[in-house]
């Protein structure tokens, strides 16, 4: 099977996918900035996945359907969104939220590919701040007391399982879906993952974390293992010279903002109001 992926990997979407195409060891294809078809059809929203050169489809939990993994209960799904919500907190200091973006831009052996891949990512990087932004005032979701208590569900979900993972001995679409969460929540740290850290409550949400990053031990987009330290392989990261063109890109998007905002607005507009906060 050959794979095609666009998505970058802050995403708990895209994380979800990768993360079980890994699980299959399947190769697949990443790219970062949207191919023309994706762009033409829903912007940059991802992630998307073509299937051995067919049409390119959107939505995480049908994609691992697609790759063999079961669905997921309308319960879970809820929970899932819910266990989500930090993450309207990572543009709340913007230098962090754009060079953790610059981190994690394109890593080829195409220098070329890398410089044209990461200056375009700054426009992805400014939609998504802008996004979010939006999001947080459009969705006026009410600041949770106690950001441990998203979590409490799959605390419960791991404590009735009867294997190491939340489904079962073997990991499936609901242990992709709060690992990539995971994930998101700690490439830019949000309140949540202080939670995660250190909420008494939490002891098998973080075991199971441990067992996910023994699971995906040399899996290159890992963000929880610089908090939750075992033998897993730390994320790459671009290099210097990547992030300064990143940052460049970044400049040209604002110097040009009568352009760049127009079309990210309008790109929003192409995406459904529910797909802000599901899956």
């Amino acid at each position: 099977m050959k794979i095609r992926v666009y998505g970058y990997n802050h995403s708990p979407w895209v994380q979800a996918v990768l993360l079980g195409i890994s699980e299959k060891k399947i190769n697949y294809k990443l790219y970062q900035i949207p191919p023309f078809e994706v762009f033409k059809h829903w912007g940059v929203y991802m992630p998307a996945v073509s299937f051995n050169n067919e049409p390119w489809e959107i939505e995480s939990i049908h994609i691992l359907k697609k790759i063999g993994y079961e669905e997921i209960s309308s319960n879970d799904l809820n929970a899932a969104n819910a266990a989500w919500q930090g993450v309207l907190h990572r543009p709340d200091n913007p230098f962090t939220f754009f060079s953790s973006f610059a981190r994690g831009g394109q890593i080829s052996d195409s220098f070329l590919k890398n410089v044209v891949s990461n200056f375009l990512l700054s426009f992805v990087a400014f939609y998504m701040f802008t996004l979010i932004n939006i999001g947080k005032r459009r969705l006026d979701q009410q600041e949770p007391e106690n950001f441990g208590d998203q979590f409490l569900y799959w605390e419960g979900v791991l404590h009735s399982s009867e294997g190491p993972f939340m489904d079962g001995e073997n990991p499936g679409t609901r242990d992709f879906i709060i690992f990539g969460i995971v994930q998101c929540h700690a490439s830019i740290p949000v309140p949540a993952l202080d939670a995660i850290l250190s909420d008494d409550r939490l002891g098998k949400f973080r075991s199971w974390i441990l067992t996910m990053q023994e699971r995906f031990d040399n899996y290159p987009y890992l963000y929880s293992a610089n908090y939750f330290k075992s033998e897993a392989r730390l994320p790459d990261n671009a290099g210097l010279f990547q992030r300064i063109v990143f940052f460049l890109g970044l400049i040209v998007m604002i110097l040009l903002i009568p352009l760049t905002l127009p079309l990210i607005l309008f790109l929003m507009v192409r995406v459904q109001e529910s797909r802000i906060k599901q899956f």
